[in-house]
């Protein structure tokens, strides 16, 4: 079933790993298309997927850091990677596959953050503060494990209902 005459078209498909606004803004976190070094435009959620397979260029990393206004510690304490390992990289050299993902769960919480809180500010603020819902954490101090991208997630969901724990 290899052939492309058998090849199903499914619009539905498509349609259903159409980029949203929080995958534009996570692009953009990242310095656009040209730091990705994509060939043209990202189109969907496997676009991303092969971008995190591929690699992300330490470049387009730095930039993500910039624009959520981390300092290289705290990024590499989120990434689990020395500071140190991380300045040895080429600015164009392509990380990892499992820092890539990390770094893409990055963007993703904050570009939400930034679709439910209004502005990017606001988020960043709210990810520095204490609550009582974190056990009296940040929610940034939660960040280290894909349990805590979780927690962190489902709280700005609850959020964005107007539903507070």
């Amino acid at each position: 079933m290899s052939d492309n005459s058998q090849k199903l078209n499914e619009p539905f498909a498509e349609y259903a790993t159409a980029l949203n606004d929080s995958t534009y803004h996570l692009v953009a976190f990242f310095g656009g298309i040209g730091a990705l070094k994509l060939n043209s435009n990202v189109l969907s959620d496997f676009d991303i997927l092969e971008l995190t397979r591929r690699g992300i260029p330490k470049k387009a990393m730095l930039s993500l850091v910039n624009k959520i206004s981390l300092t290289l510690q705290e990024f590499s304490n989120i990434m689990h990677i020395s500071e140190r390992t991380f300045q040895r990289f080429q600015d164009d050299s392509l990380i990892k596959t499992e820092y890539a993902e990390k770094a893409v769960e990055l963007a993703r919480l904050y570009a939400r953050g930034e679709e439910v809180f209004g502005s990017l500010d606001k988020f960043k603020r709210w990810m520095k503060t204490p609550s009582h819902v974190f056990k009296d954490q940040t929610p940034f101090d939660l960040l280290d494990s894909s349990i805590g991208f979780d927690l962190v997630l489902k709280e700005i969901g609850r959020i964005e209902y107007g539903i507070f724990s």
